[in-house]
């Protein structure tokens, strides 16, 4: 089966690395605007959507969002930085702005058990909870999740 992932660009400095490190996993995607249409989406075929990041807050009601075409296909999405966010506060979460903005190096731990994250680390605690080094950029944070969603790491 040929898998298809859909990656939607809200101005993220690294859109390009991400898209490259989907090729590597042996994965066809595309890189197209956050503003395409809802019929562009479900055209597309995507396995799976992948939200970039942004320098845009998502609680401001006028910056982007993602089409509403998305969230019924039914498919994996993966929301980083921005497209976390967004994602959050379109499906009736909340974002808010951080008392810090926070940059620079962070390790990050599952929370509880999730096949999602099976065998993603980059080490092990004392303790043996996996965990990622990964480099963060942002502002704002999600202050209460969607219904149905939980938190992961």
């Amino acid at each position: 089966m040929h898998h298809k992932i859909l990656i939607l660009d809200f101005g993220a400095q690294y859109t390009q690395l991400i898209a490259r490190r989907v090729r590597e996993a042996k994965v066809y995607c595309e890189i197209h605007p956050h503003d395409v249409s809802d019929e562009f989406v479900r055209a597309f075929g995507a396995h799976g959507v992948i939200l970039s990041g942004s320098h845009l807050s998502a609680y401001d009601e006028a910056t982007a969002r993602a089409p509403q075409a998305v969230f019924e296909l039914g498919v994996p999405v993966l929301g980083i930085c921005y497209g976390m966010q967004t994602m959050a506060q379109q499906l009736g979460g909340r974002v808010e702005a951080g008392k810090v903005r926070e940059f620079g190096y962070a390790e990050v731990r599952a929370r509880g058990h999730t096949r999602l994250l099976e065998g993603i680390e980059d080490f092990r605690t004392a303790e043996g909870h996996g965990m990622l080094r990964v480099w963060m950029s942002h502002g704002d944070k999600v202050t209460e999740l969607p219904p149905g969603f939980k938190l992961m790491a």
